[in-house]
């Protein structure tokens, strides 16, 4: 794991898009995640696990919107966590410590 966005409230899930997930920039920079970044959803309310790509959202928006297939794991209102990860030798990894982000759980905005 490089960097986790830990409990973000999803806030539209959007079928009818080509893919991916959309979440605010502010997010996306606090945990150093880029757009385009392959990540991993997991879904605390219902256990799925998805990979998908980042869409950078409106800057302070709050924005967290599954998109295309990842809608139908995904719900408004259902509970998030998204995980990038990363490659590094075993010597890096001895030393390496992720970015872990908490946003407010409510608003999906940093604290």
């Amino acid at each position: 794991m490089r960097s986790k966005i830990h409990r973000l409230t999803v806030t539209e899930a959007d079928l009818n898009y080509v893919g991916s997930v959309t979440l605010d920039e502010d997010l996306l920079d606090a945990a150093g995640i880029v757009e385009g970044e392959k990540v991993q959803i997991v879904n605390i309310n219902n256990g799925e696990r998805i990979e998908t790509y980042t869409i950078c959202g409106e800057r302070g928006s709050g924005v967290v919107c599954l998109n295309g297939p990842a809608a139908r794991r995904c719900q408004a209102g259902d509970v998030i966590i998204v995980v990038a990860y990363g490659m590094l030798t075993i010597e890096e990894a001895k030393s390496f410590s992720p970015t872990i982000v908490f946003p407010d759980t409510a608003t999906n905005k940093l604290v």
